[in-house]
C-alpha cells in the first residue's frame, strides 16, 4: 500500500488562451482509491486524459508504475485501463460478445472464460446474453468497467463513473469499485459527488481553477474547518440577510431556497452563546436551530470561494 504508483509533478496543461492545468502535483499510492474532486471545467478529465496518455502535458513530469507517460506510453498503456463519463459499449452486441470482442483485441488465449468470470463479478450472468440496448445505466455502467478488466490492468482510471445513475445503481457502483482494490487494483476516481469520496477514497484531491488546493484524507480535509456548523432557519428572506450581515464576522454560508444560515463554529458555547446574543440584540429570531459537524461538503465549499476570492485579488 505504501508504493507510489502515479507520480504527478508540475504538471502543465494550456488551451488557446486559457490555462486549464497550472502546475500540479500529486502521489498516488498502490492499491488505494485516490478521489480527485473539482467543479465542472476545475480541470479533472484533462488530468485524466493526461495520466492515460491521451494527452501531452505541456511541462512537467508523470510516472505511471514507474514510466514515463511520454517516453513510454506503450509501457504505461499496459498498465492502465480508462472508463470514461459514458458507457462505450456496443448496444447491438450482447454483453458477453462486447467482453468476448475486446478479449481478442488483447488476444486472450481464451477469450470465452475471461468474459464469464467478468460477467460473474459484476453480476451480469443472467443478463449476459441480452442485448446491450436492453441494460438499465447502472448495468451498462458495470459492463464498460468490466470491459476495462479484459486486460488486467493495474491501475484504472473512472472519470465520474456515476453520473446519471440513480441513487441505488450508485451505491452499487460503489460496491463494486471497493472490490477492485482489494484484487490490488489502483483505482483513479474523478467526481462531483462528494458523498462518494468520501464512502470510496483513500486519499482526496481538490482541482479547483487548474491547481490543487487541498489534499488529504477525508478526516484530515474536514479539520481544515471549524468543528461545527450551527444551522439557522427563518422564514423570510430579510431576516436571513439581516442575520447574515451581522454575524459577517463568522465564516458563513447562506442558502435562500432553504432559508437556512449555516455557521461555522469551533464548538465553543462561549462562541455559540455570542452569536445568539448577537442576533437577540438585532432583535433577529432564528425559527429553527440545528448543530452538526462540518462535513467534506462544507469544507470543499469553503476551499473553492477561497481560492476564487484569492484568484479575483490577484
Amino acid at each position: 500500500m505504501d508504493e507510489t504508483v502515479i507520480t504527478v509533478e508540475n504538471v502543465k496543461k494550456r488551451y488557446k488562451d486559457h490555462d486549464v492545468l497550472k502546475g500540479i502535483n500529486f502521489r498516488v499510492k498502490r492499491g488505494s482509491v485516490f478521489a480527485l474532486l473539482g467543479s465542472n471545467g476545475a480541470g479533472k478529465t484533462t488530468t485524466v486524459r493526461i495520466l492515460a496518455t491521451l494527452l501531452k502535458p505541456d511541462s512537467g513530469k508523470v510516472q505511471i508504475s514507474n514510466f514515463d507517460i511520454v517516453d513510454q506510453a506503450d509501457d504505461v498503456r499496459g498498465e492502465i485501463s480508462l472508463t470514461g463519463q459514458y458507457a462505450a459499449v456496443d448496444e447491438l452486441m450482447t454483453g458477453r460478445e462486447n467482453l468476448r470482442l475486446i478479449g481478442k483485441l488483447y488476444h486472450l488465449l481464451d477469450e470465452n472464460s475471461k468474459a464469464d468470470e467478468l460477467l460473474e463479478r459484476f453480476q451480469l450472468t443472467d443478463a449476459a446474453n441480452r442485448r446491450v440496448a436492453t441494460y438499465s445505466g447502472g448495468m451498462r455502467r458495470r459492463l464498460d468497467i468490466a470491459m476495462g478488466l479484459v486486460g488486467n490492468p493495474s491501475i484504472i482510471f473512472l472519470d465520474e463513473p456515476t453520473t446519471g445513475l440513480d441513487p441505488q445503481s450508485r451505491i452499487a457502483m460503489w460496491k463494486f469499485i471497493k472490490e477492485l482494490t482489494l484484487t490490488g487494483v489502483t483505482v483513479f476516481l474523478t467526481t462531483q459527488y462528494l458523498e462518494e469520496a468520501e464512502q470510496l477514497a483513500d486519499q482526496i484531491a481538490i482541482l479547483d481553477e487548474g491547481k490543487i488546493v487541498a489534499e488529504g484524507t477525508a478526516e484530515e480535509l474536514k479539520k481544515l474547518l471549524p468543528h461545527e456548523f450551527i444551522e439557522l432557519g427563518f422564514n423570510n428572506e430579510d431576516e436571513l440577510h439581516q442575520a447574515h450581515r451581522v454575524l459577517e464576522d463568522y465564516y458563513t454560508k447562506i442558502s435562500e431556497k432553504d432559508m437556512i444560515l449555516a455557521i461555522a463554529i469551533d464548538g465553543d458555547v462561549k462562541e455559540l452563546t455570542h452569536i445568539l446574543n448577537t442576533l437577540e440584540r438585532s432583535d433577529i429570531s432564528a425559527a429553527s436551530f440545528e448543530q452538526r459537524l462540518s462535513s467534506l461538503e462544507d469544507v470543499f465549499l469553503t476551499i473553492i470561494d477561497k481560492n476564487k476570492e484569492k484568484e479575483e485579488s490577484q
